[in-house]
């Protein structure tokens, strides 16, 4: 070392041993340097990971690498009022957000503030956003059913109270309104609704928020709005308040659904921040420990036991994919942590088939347990009817040449595709559901044209409804299909069928 720089080093410790700390050095730091929302500070001695400090231009930031020199703070606000040398100082307290009854029906921030112009949210209690998930011994197996009001999902695929189920599919698929059909099939149901939404465009948050307005579904839903103009670190925690919200219900005995929209660009959020705190990246640029950051997420959803109150967290987790990828890092990093997986096909979705669910690649590993027993007996075919279907199409479009017994199952598997389409934001009640899968179960299908089928559900739903109420109540009444309530909705179905034909619905 030269002269020149000896005496540049000697100058800097003068000014280091001199600076005139505060009383307690190890309850305050001085920012080191300050950049793209990520400032690094000297001092806080005896700080948390993940304690909330607060800056001296009322700015809070959230304390991540604790290193042995420094501090890496993300700040939860804009950066430009910070500079260097400024103060910073410990809360001793961590993140948290406002829970409880007064939220409903609300829009929040990712920090819990009001931002629909509704006025202030008077919660008289405030939960710490990162909370640990409820031990084994505090849970019970899934035993209740969650209806989403989609045919193809309570039939096929079905969602337990309790259950984490992924819904992945590439962009403009029906993600979004796969989960929305399920918070608006949540209307007297007496199930609380909190839609996450992370790293999307202020507007399309808005029209969602309206869309649940004008259903009535904001009575008992909560939005968590972190869009696209927010920082990486809002979007980063997001997701942790939706949860804490959810707990608040869940922990209070109530069944709670939360729609996480979408982990895909959370990740991207978290990745931003390792980055520029400089941790060191691994696959794809995210840090070793972005499985973590969803699993401890994930977890947190749960049927509690009946000693704990006997409430629920049931998440759909919502991930994007890339071009139909779904061995990429952070699709198989939620397929591993989720209870199943509901996968949207980009092609289906094209041809018209809506909701475009594939079948053969979807799955519910705890679902089926909770599944009624009617709807057990109108739809335990329906994944194998489909998959033989799938695979005669493929052979079929190179023949001309078919045999009258796979033309049966064509144009038996081409009927029940019709049958499961569903207009979006148009939930179909349980009851109703059984009885459009009963046409499935015992033949009525097969007597009708490819293009009269969903004429006929409708025409059949509201017939059933108006001139035979008594087998929607034994339908509503437990959920079960008895011989006796068999043959009363097959001699129902012939007079509907008939009257169908007559009137010349179907020419």
């Amino acid at each position: 070392m030269d002269k020149k720089s000896e005496r540049i080093v000697e100058r800097l410790k003068a000014r280091i041993e001199s600076y005139n700390w505060d009383e307690d050095a190890t309850d305050s730091g001085v920012v080191y340097s300050v950049g793209d929302g990520i400032a690094f500070v000297k001092g806080l001695q005896d700080v948390l990971s993940g304690e909330l400090l607060r800056f001296s231009e009322g700015l809070y930031g959230l304390a991540m690498n604790l290193e042995e020199d420094q501090v890496g703070v993300v700040l939860l606000g804009a950066d430009h009022e910070v500079r260097e040398n400024d103060r910073v100082y410990r809360t001793s307290h961590v993140v948290d957000t406002p829970v409880g009854d007064a939220l409903l029906g609300r829009v929040v921030d990712a920090l819990g503030n009001p931002i629909d112009a509704k006025g202030t949210v008077d919660a008289t209690e405030r939960s710490p956003i990162e909370n640990p998930a409820a031990p084994v011994m505090a849970r019970q197996s899934v035993n209740q059913p969650l209806f989403t009001g989609w045919k193809i999902i309570d039939a096929m695929i079905p969602i337990g109270k309790g259950q984490r189920e992924l819904i992945i599919g590439d962009r403009q698929t029906g993600k979004t309104s796969l989960a929305v059909n399920a918070i608006l099939n949540q209307k007297d149901q007496d199930v609380i609704c909190i839609y996450v939404a992370i790293g999307q465009k202020a507007s399309t948050v808005t029209r969602l928020v309206d869309q649940l307005d004008r259903n009535g579904a904001m009575d008992y839903s909560v939005v968590v709005a972190s869009p696209a103009d927010d920082m990486a670190s809002l979007q980063y925690i997001a997701p942790y308040t939706g949860a804490s919200i959810a707990e608040y219900w869940m922990n209070k005995g109530k069944d709670v659904l939360i729609i996480y929209d979408d982990l895909s660009k959370h990740a991207v959020a978290y990745r931003t921040i390792s980055l520029l705190l400089r941790r060191p990246s691994g696959r794809e640029a995210y840090p070793g420990d972005v499985f973590y950051l969803h699993s401890r997420l994930l977890e947190r959803s749960a049927k509690l036991s009946e000693k704990m109150g006997g409430g629920s967290m049931t998440a759909l987790p919502i991930v994007e994919t890339q071009a139909g990828d779904i061995s990429a890092y952070i699709p198989t990093n939620v397929i591993s942590i989720t209870d199943g997986q509901l996968f949207l096909n980009l092609d289906d979705f094209n041809s018209g088939k809506r909701p475009a669910v594939d079948s053969g690649l979807s799955v519910s590993r705890v679902g089926s347990a909770a599944q009624t027993h009617a709807m057990k007996h109108v739809a335990n075919s329906l994944k194998l009817e489909l998959a033989n279907y799938a695979d005669l199409m493929s052979f079929a479009q190179f023949s001309t040449d078919i045999d009258a017994s796979t033309k049966q199952i064509l144009d038996h598997g081409e009927r029940l595709t019709e049958l499961l389409k569903q207009g979006v934001h148009e939930p179909l009640s349980h009851d109703l559901m059984i009885l459009s899968l009963f046409l499935n179960r015992y033949g009525y299908l097969d007597k009708l044209k490819v293009e009269s089928v969903l004429e006929f559900e409708s025409f059949m739903h509201n017939m059933i409804q108006t001139e035979y109420p008594g087998i929607i109540e034994q339908l509503n009444d437990g959920f079960r299909l008895e011989e006796k309530l068999i043959e009363e909705i097959k001699l129902a179905l012939d007079q509907v069928l008939e009257t169908f034909q007559v009137s010349g619905y179907e020419s």
